[in-house]
């Protein structure tokens, strides 16, 4: 897991060696673990960790690289949890799925699954994306792994997506009577 080490020592990245320095001795006096009123031990290793790599400057670059690729990593995970369309297209795979897996049971009751390949295919997502899908409606209880290792849809799951449906037809029906 990465560790901001600016963060820790509450600096700018741009920091120059003097600030680091400073800062390092201010916060190792402050959380010595023989300071009785604030040390702690922890903060103070995290502290020394953090100088250690930002003091040598080939150290520094090679943590830099890094740094920089964890700010690409926020700002790709902020971008997109600030879209609507994210959420809105997570919310139509997993009806996708509540629907497939629905019709299947219904056709055949006694043969309800669909395997992960099939599942992938017919949705149109890929597997690395499939899998949060699948983790969150399995959470939820709505799908489950039956004997043969396919996904099934339960019982809450067909209620899930009879309320669904429910719904889409309400608002179908309040749309064509005000227009």
């Amino acid at each position: 897991m990465f560790i901001d080490y600016y963060e820790i020592l509450e600096i700018s990245p741009n920091a120059n060696s003097e600030t680091i320095e400073r800062i390092f001795r201010y916060f190792a006096m402050r959380y010595h673990p023989d300071n009785r009123e604030t040390g702690d031990e922890s903060r103070f290793s995290d502290i020394v960790e953090a100088h250690n790599t930002l003091k040598d400057p080939v150290k520094r670059a090679q943590y830099d690289i890094q740094y920089k690729d964890n700010l690409n990593i926020r700002h790709e995970l902020t971008t997109e949890a600030s879209s609507a369309k994210g959420i809105e297209r997570d919310l139509a795979i997993q009806a996708k799925l509540l629907s497939l897996l629905y019709v299947k049971r219904r056709q055949d009751v006694n043969n309800p699954g669909i395997g992960d390949s099939e599942l992938e295919r017919l949705s149109a997502c890929p597997r690395e994306h499939l899998e949060f899908h699948l983790w969150y409606l399995k959470a939820k209880g709505w799908i489950g792994r039956i004997e043969n290792g396919m996904f099934a849809i339960t019982v809450e799951g067909i209620d899930r997506a009879n309320a669904e449906r429910r719904g889409d037809v309400a608002a179908t029906k309040l749309l064509n009577h005000t227009g």
